[in-house]
């Protein structure tokens, strides 16, 4: 598929980018249909999140014009929008006014088995640790190598997504996705404010939830919590909702309230 980088066509960046050599920058993953982007205000809101955490110099109504304009493009598919601090010289040192660097990359539209959204998934239990760090918990900065290290534990295609704790061992999220369970009509997800990311579908599940006026709280969440949860499921912008089925010794069934909340991100993400 195509790809810009400041918004013209190309396919590559240069070798001194920091979003390359350090990681140094942000992404969003969007569903494109019918050349629209979905959830794009929510993307739009955690991209100025991060670029203002890393002190990134954007023009955000330029973003958005290129996120619409190569949506309509791509037509169906996914839209991967990067933003790096651009070129540098050798060091960690930065350049506080440096423009970003913009690129955008256009896919086919993912494909999963429609067994997950039926009839639920199974978790692999990572044993890789989120650290802890608060200066970057919620952001979806570029340095993802904790999630490459964890989807590397298993090859099997029993397990759909993975379970990611903390290192003190609270439960955070799957390694693309984040995770809700429900408890006697609680709505629970867990706090973000020292490591993970703060989804788009994770902020959209809770509006949606409060709309229909389920109590949710955001929270600290133990392996004992998760393991006497009624329901379990996971969540991103592209394929929705998948009920959690088990995750090792642990087993949940796909409850009602997963399937009402599947049926109204279905619509969202079926325009």
């Amino acid at each position: 598929m195509h790809s810009w980088v400041d918004g013209q066509p190309a396919d590559n960046v240069p070798l001194k980018d920091r979003g390359l050599a350090y990681g140094d920058g942000v992404f969003e993953t969007i569903a494109v249909k019918a050349g629209q982007p979905l959830l794009l205000d929510r993307h739009l809101q955690r991209l100025e999140e991060g670029c203002r955490r890393l002190a990134l110099v954007v023009d955000h109504g330029l973003i958005r014009h290129e996120v619409l304009t190569f949506a309509t493009a791509l037509g169906d598919g996914i839209l991967k929008l990067i933003l790096t601090r651009g070129d540098s010289l050798r060091g960690y040192g930065i350049n506080p006014g440096a423009p970003v660097r913009r690129i955008l990359q256009g896919s086919a539209p993912a494909v999963y088995p429609p067994t997950h959204e039926v009839e639920g998934v199974r978790l692999f239990a990572c044993a890789t640790r989120l650290a802890q760090q608060p200066l970057l918990a919620g952001i979806k900065h570029l340095n993802r190598l904790e999630q490459v290290i964890a989807r590397a534990e298993w090859q099997d295609t029993e397990h759909a997504e993975g379970l990611m704790l903390d290192m003190s061992g609270r439960v955070i999220e799957g390694i693309f996705s984040n995770l809700f369970l429900v408890r006697n009509g609680l709505l629970l997800t867990a706090d973000l404010s020292r490591c993970g990311v703060a989804g788009v579908m994770r902020a959209e599940v809770l509006a949606q939830a409060q709309a229909l006026g389920v109590p949710v709280a955001v929270a600290d969440i133990s392996i004992e919590q998760l393991q006497q949860a009624d329901e379990v499921f996971v969540c991103n912008s592209v394929y929705g909702i998948w009920p959690v089925r088990g995750c090792a010794a642990m087993s949940w069934p796909v409850g009602p309230l997963t399937r009402k909340l599947q049926g109204i991100v279905r619509a969202l993400l079926d325009i």
